[in-house]
């Protein structure tokens, strides 16, 4: 194929591997993502307690959520196809030890400029490692096993929601926001030992191209799971950047009930996750459509219902369970739709991922410190809803019986 240098020769010049280590290898990838994924987000849960060290606005604050998603858009193409050639395992363990670094920078730093340049290492290492690591399923356990290899790697995003968030904010509130951001480098630390342990050397398959990322936009799926992604993930990362200050001023909760909040979203966003990764392959359009629905009946709802802790309680767990389906939803539609190139698909689902929750975040933060946090919540719903709307109108458009994309 033009644009792709295949070596796969190399893969079977590699000895034979347990299936203990080649599962070993599978969960160190799951951690890489896990680490980046809870970096990325840890800031929703300690927003307003960093704000207030550096005597910024919750809006300006969520810069910290901005900056990582348009770093990460921009370097998901670039350092892909610059490290083109590099083993994919060296490159792994680069943009994981980077963000170690950025973690302890952001828990040394002096000033707000330095935590955000933190978040530039971040979001490098989104695009990098996210690239990479999201399509890696297939070259560490046999064909047999991708698809549970593909759910416990995506597994990672609900688990940083699940242990990431909460126990940020539970150890921002017991010893200080610095700590959290200690714990999580030096957790990540952990992380590196272990892909150089267990990750086996990864010779590119395809040395990808920017004349292959640019010929893959050129499928109407490719295009479709573009605005799908776009829509959905903007009124999430719009809303869901924000629940903090939403938990704090409308429902007037305690620290003690915004962790346990968080902890519940993240539990229901792990089944979200398994039960979506279990259906997408056969019905990728009824399980993204119906995740996008459920994320804007429970954003219209807050404002309502939010206003009671019972009621928040309840549309976060929701809320959890249907974001867990979004990026297993989003990523197999992009795998499908560029079957040929499974690096240049996790470039685009990456690069579209992150510039989205850059953008959310940012609109988000403008709304919010305009107007009030049921504004933000009530935008939120309707761009959700025109996401649904765009899944509807497809299916009437050009039903298809099996669904593909």
């Amino acid at each position: 194929m033009p644009g792709t240098t295949t070596t796969s020769a190399d893969d079977r010049l590699s000895p034979p591997r347990s299936p203990l280590t080649e599962w070993l290898a599978v969960i160190s990838v799951m951690l890489g993502i896990f680490a980046i994924v809870t970096t990325e987000i840890l800031p929703i849960g300690l927003l307003t307690s960093i704000g207030s060290s550096f005597t910024v606005s919750d809006g300006m604050a969520g810069l910290m959520m901005t900056m990582p998603g348009f770093l990460a858009a921009i370097a998901a193409p670039l350092v892909t196809v610059a490290t083109a050639r590099f083993d994919r395992r060296l490159m792994l363990c680069a943009f994981v030890l980077l963000l170690v670094l950025a973690n302890f920078l952001a828990a040394a730093a002096p000033d707000y400029w330095l935590v955000l340049t933190s978040r530039i290492m971040v979001g490098i290492t989104i695009g990098g490692f996210w690239s990479i690591g999201a399509g890696l399923a297939e070259r560490l356990v046999p064909p047999a096993s991708v698809g549970r290899a593909t759910a416990v790697i995506f597994s990672a995003v609900p688990l940083g929601s699940v242990l990431g968030v909460p126990a940020g904010t539970l150890i921002g509130d017991l010893a200080g926001w610095r700590t959290a951001f200690t714990l999580m480098g030096t957790l990540t630390v952990g992380v590196l030992i272990m892909l150089v342990l267990f990750v086996p050397p990864l010779p590119p398959v395809q040395a990808t191209r920017l004349g292959v990322l640019g010929s893959t936009l050129r499928s109407g799926s490719t295009r479709f799971a573009l605005l799908l992604t776009f829509l959905v993930v903007l009124a999430h990362f719009g809303t869901y950047t924000y629940v903090t200050p939403f938990l704090e001023q409308v429902t007037h909760a305690g620290g003690g009930l915004i962790t346990t909040a968080l902890l519940l979203y993240g539990a229901a966003g792990i089944l979200g996750n398994f039960l979506g990764g279990a259906c997408v392959a056969r019905y990728p359009r009824s399980v993204f459509g119906f995740a996008g629905a459920l994320i804007a009946a429970v954003t219209l709802l807050l404002p309502a219902l939010g206003r009671w802790e019972t009621g928040a309680m309840m549309l976060l767990i929701v809320w959890g369970f249907a974001y867990g389906a979004v990026p297993v939803a989003s990523q197999a539609w992009f795998s499908k739709a560029v079957p040929h190139a499974p690096e240049a698909a996790s470039v685009l689902f990456t690069a579209s991922f992150q510039a989205t929750i850059s953008i959310g975040a940012l609109v988000g933060g403008v709304v919010l410190d305009r107007t009030s946090p049921s504004a933000v919540m009530l935008l939120g719903g309707c761009t959700a809803l025109l996401m649904v709307l765009a899944v509807v109108g497809s299916r009437l458009v050009g039903p298809d019986r099996d669904e593909r994309p």
